[in-house]
């Protein structure tokens, strides 16, 4: 199934509960071979899933900068890490560094990154299905399932895989 972007946040919340539930029992009782499982379901996708088609993480998302984000960002930039802070980030409530405005400032209108090869580590990783102890990110992935269509669709097959 290849749910619409206009779809995935109704069908994300139809199947919110269901998904809660699944997460609560993986928690419990994570089979042992699950890095395994995710590693593969996330490559399937991926094969089948062109970002560039859709880029709703970048529209409606922003990553959080790390350190290392900032001074790699601010270098590529060629300017001081304070100055890359002050023209493009701000600190949420959660006291984390994260992008001033949405859609992100460096998305172009072809859904192209401007600084794809230093991009921040959350953008890298976006939506974190491949990540071992997959486990532990159950929130994030409840959030992920409703931004990103091949994460809804990952998720679906996990449900199917791992019968909890």
């Amino acid at each position: 199934m290849k749910p619409q972007l206009n779809e995935l946040v109704k069908l994300a919340k139809d199947k919110h509960n269901e998904t809660k539930k699944f997460f609560d029992k993986l928690k419990k009782k994570p089979p042992k071979n699950l890095d395994y499982i995710m590693q593969d379901l996330h490559e399937a996708e991926f094969k089948k899933t062109d970002c560039l088609q859709c880029a709703n993480c970048c529209k409606t998302t922003g990553p959080l900068f790390t350190t290392a984000d900032i001074e790699r960002i601010s270098k590529h930039f060629k300017q001081k890490p304070q100055q890359f802070i002050d023209n493009y980030l701000r600190i949420d409530e959660e006291n984390d560094y994260v992008l001033q405005n949405l859609p992100c400032t460096f998305l172009d209108t072809d859904n192209t990154c401007f600084i794809y090869d230093v991009r921040p580590k959350a953008c890298r990783e976006f939506p974190h299905t491949d990540r071992k102890k997959f486990q532990q990110i159950s929130n994030l992935t409840i959030k992920n399932v409703a931004i990103c269509p091949a994460a809804y669709n990952i998720v679906e097959e996990m449900k199917k895989k791992i019968h909890g």
